[in-house]
């Protein structure tokens, strides 16, 4: 037991993260000034993993084009289509509300942060992870619109506006990327020196993002919305669709052909959705809905999906 232990210590402080923001939630000014610290944990994050990749390896994640189209399929293709065939199931049991935004969910892009760092703990194509996480969550702002209108609202909404979110992609993450690349050859050598300094950032943002997001939830009154049986509906419903998800991104990509840090790489930016791109469109989307009710699903996924790929990626990095 204490050997199993040993192995997923990063596991336990992630629930130790969900267990704190529980009872010792951060809010008010402090969520502010703790919202602008994982901001900076993150560039720096992204500023050190540009650092550390080469050129050359840069260039082959921007072309790996076969990579990037099947984590584009899997998250807004493979993960709507299980979230409408499970409406017979899971809108007689959770009610049409918490069924939206189950359905949301499924229509949501990518996590960017958190691919890229359990990509990177578990030994994975990091250029390519970069890619297909940005290139997510930007194509993300037209299209999970369009299939929140035509599936969810039934109407077309002609007042989102992705250029901010856009705005906000590039400067927290390709511009520290891209300023990393520039300044490789001074900090690369120092990063030598110090090889357990990634692997710090890449734990602890995920660690931070965990926490603040835990926090909003339950600042906003998450365990007096719903009963507590329906609650377990929803995490049971959650689990299925993470573990059909991810089996299919396991073995799909080794039928396919892909070499094992790609097989990673698909792994972790096709099983996950953004929390963060969310609950903004979500607020945007479901004008006079219950917005509660539709984050819940996503917020109660997010933390379901860190921990379990914390757990596979800190399995995986012991194989290396």
């Amino acid at each position: 037991m204490l050997k199993l232990l040993a192995l997923d210590r990063f596991t336990i402080l992630l629930i130790a993260m969900v267990i704190l923001a529980t009872f010792l939630p951060v809010a008010g000014q402090m969520a502010h000034y703790f919202n602008m610290l994982t901001t900076v944990a993150i560039a720096i994050l992204f500023f050190l993993h540009g650092a550390k990749l080469s050129r050359e390896a840069v260039l082959e994640g921007m072309l790996h084009w076969k990579m990037h189209a099947l984590v584009f399929a899997f998250t807004f293709v493979i993960f709507p289509v299980i979230g409408l065939l499970a409406k017979p199931v899971l809108e007689p049991i959770l009610g049409q509300q918490l069924y939206w935004g189950f359905l949301f969910m499924c229509f949501l892009p990518s996590t960017v942060q958190s691919s890229i760092a359990f990509t990177s703990m578990a030994k994975g194509n990091v250029a390519g992870a970069v890619c297909s996480a940005s290139f997510s969550n930007i194509i993300g702002m037209f299209i999970t619109p369009v299939l929140v209108s035509y599936f969810i609202l039934g109407q077309s909404q002609h007042d989102f506006d992705p250029t901010k979110s856009i705005i906000q992609i590039t400067l927290l993450l390709l511009v520290p990327f891209i300023l990393g690349q520039l300044l490789r050859p001074y900090v690369f050598p120092y990063m030598l020196k110090l090889p357990s300094l990634v692997k710090a950032f890449d734990q602890g943002s995920i660690l931070m993002v965990v926490y603040g997001a835990f926090s909003s939830a339950v600042v906003a009154g998450l365990w007096h919305q719903v009963s507590g049986l329906t609650l377990f509906y929803l995490t049971l419903a959650c689990s299925v669709l993470l573990t059909l998800v991810m089996l299919l991104a396991l073995y799909l990509p080794k039928w396919l052909g892909f070499n094992q840090a790609d097989q990673v790489t698909i792994f972790f930016c096709s099983s996950k959705k953004t929390l963060a791109s969310g609950v903004p469109m979500a607020q945007i989307l479901f004008i006079g809905q219950p917005l509660g009710m539709i984050v819940l699903p996503i917020m109660i996924f997010h933390q379901i999906q860190l921990m379990v790929c914390g757990v596979i990626a800190n399995h995986w990095a012991k194989r290396h």
